[in-house]
Order: structure tokens, then C-alpha cells, then sequence
């Protein structure tokens, strides 16, 4: 039988899928793996250099079409960052739902749980740029270096959050995973509401008056 050649980076996403459904465990080689699928070897190489290459961008694949399915929708570009980031946990959520069998194997199939935190590692990357793309308003700390300890402090507390709500999402028992919609909610919206830079930025407005004031009726 003569190999198939228009051979995809999805395809070899879906062929691994199945294989890992079906028989519970990865394939032994990539030579079996495209062997038992009928391509070139050198086509899985095209694509990913090992397993563990193509888990990672499995997890980022579900990051991509949701970004993908989000900006199709017109109404989406209208939406603040809290809607926006609202919406992005509802799609990407979904999108796992519909993938949930192959997701719960490939996050608990390593004991040692270092192994599944590199897994989302390319995941964490987007998702940091989703964040920073958001452009979520900060205090106005009038230094570079504070500044950027913020920002990375928001992407690294967005990604906590998400990781907490995937574990969430992991042990949900109810119907449709409705508790997860509503653990979503409630996070983001407290995460939002933790952020509200106005009552803050009033307090340390008036922290630096009364320091300039004390300063002035001291001299």
C-alpha cells in the first residue's frame, strides 16, 4: 500500500490522539507510530521531533483555536478585558470538554508532576501574551524596572489561576461541568475586582501628598 503523503500537523495530532485513547499509553517508537498510520517517518519529523514536542503543541493547538473561534466572532473586539477574559476561559474550556478523555490521560500519566507542567509549557507562553495583549490597566508606578515586575506579576497570577481552574475543571462532577462555569465567573470577576486600580492608586495618590506636605512643613 502506497504511503500517504498530504500528511498534516493535524493529522498527525488526531492519528496520536486516537492512539493514546485507544491503547492507554504512548506509542513505543515514531517509526511504529507512522508506520501503523501509514506515512513517512520523516513526515512526523517535519512537524515535531519527539512525544513530548507534540503533547506540548497539542495543549497550545486547543489555545489557538480558541483564540481562533473567538476572534471569528465580530462582538468579541467590542468586549472590555474582563468580558474578553471571561469569553477565553468559557471557549477554552469548552474546547477541553470536547477533548476531556485525551486531556485527563496526558495530565495524569506522569507521576512525577514536573513532567505535566513542562507539557503546558508552549501553553503558558500564549497565554502570557493573551494576558499582556489585554493590556489590563495597572498602577502608574513612574519606574521601568517596578513596572515590569508588575506585568510579569499579572501574567504569572493569570497563569496560577488558569492551572487552578484546570485542576477546577479536572475533578468537576457536575452536570455539563456547570460548577466549573461558575468557578470561572466568580475567579475572574474577583481577579478583575482585585485589580480595579482606582480605590488603590487614590491611596497611594494621597500617601504621596501627605509625605510631600510633611516634607514641606518640616523644612
Amino acid at each position: 500500500m502506497a504511503k500517504k503523503k498530504n500528511i498534516t500537523a493535524d493529522d498527525i495530532v488526531s492519528f496520536y490522539m486516537d492512539y493514546v485513547l485507544e491503547n492507554e499509553k504512548e506509542p513505543s517508537s515514531i517509526y511504529k507510530f507512522s508506520k501503523t498510520n501509514n506515512f513517512e517517518e520523516s513526515i512526523f519529523y517535519k512537524y515535531f521531533n519527539s512525544f513530548e514536542t507534540l503533547e506540548k503543541h497539542i495543549f497550545n493547538a486547543f489555545f489557538n483555536h480558541t483564540i481562533k473561534a473567538l476572534e471569528a466572532d465580530e462582538a468579541y473586539a467590542t468586549y472590555d478585558n474582563r468580558t474578553k477574559l471571561l469569553s477565553f476561559y468559557y471557549t477554552f474550556f469548552e474546547m477541553l470538554t470536547a477533548n476531556r478523555s485525551y486531556v485527563v490521560y496526558a495530565l495524569n500519566k506522569h507521576k512525577n508532576k514536573l513532567k505535566s507542567v513542562s507539557m503546558l509549557s508552549k501553553l503558558k507562553e500564549s497565554f502570557g501574551h493573551y494576558i499582556s495583549s489585554l493590556e489590563i490597566k495597572t498602577i502608574d508606578l513612574k519606574q521601568e524596572k517596578l513596572e515590569k515586575i508588575q506585568n510579569k506579576t499579572i501574567m504569572e497570577s493569570g497563569w496560577i489561576q488558569l492551572i487552578i481552574t484546570l485542576k477546577f475543571w479536572l475533578d468537576d462532577t457536575s452536570s455539563s461541568f456547570e460548577k466549573t462555569d461558575i468557578f470561572i465567573e466568580k475567579s475572574v470577576n474577583t481577579t478583575f475586582d482585585l485589580l480595579d486600580t482606582k480605590p488603590l492608586q487614590s491611596i497611594i495618590d494621597l500617601g504621596k501628598f501627605i509625605y510631600k506636605e510633611k516634607i514641606n512643613m518640616n523644612i
